[in-house]
């Protein structure tokens, strides 16, 4: 009786251990168009650069490809990050967003091409 219940009660515990799939990231108006913007990804600047925040600025700018680069900003600046100018290069225009990261993985700054 108790080997039963015990056994129900493990295969209980481990299925809830079973992770869900992880959503697509999709665009909020249902289309990339290929033009990079970066104004719609400005609050990306300080946070992690991970796989899902790299690929939720890319889908978020509407760019078909992303360049992620380690940033070579020896000063600080008056961002929170510590850039001096979260987007130095260009505002849109490109098919690519190019984000920078700090020494601890933490994006400095975006700009298109």
């Amino acid at each position: 009786m108790y080997r039963t219940l015990f056994a129900v009660a493990a295969v209980a515990t481990l299925s809830a251990c079973s992770s869900a799939p992880m959503a697509q990231v999709q665009p909020i108006d249902g289309v990339i168009s290929g033009q990079c913007h970066v104004d719609k990804v400005r609050g990306a600047v300080g946070l992690a650069a991970s796989a899902a925040t790299v690929e939720r600025a890319r889908v978020d700018s509407d760019s078909l490809q992303i360049t992620v680069i380690r940033g070579q900003r020896t000063g600080s600046g008056p961002t929170a990050s510590g850039a001096a100018d979260p987007t130095p290069g260009a505002q849109s225009g490109g098919d690519r967003l190019t984000i920078e990261t700090g020494r601890t993985n933490n994006i400095t700054a975006l700009y298109c091409g």
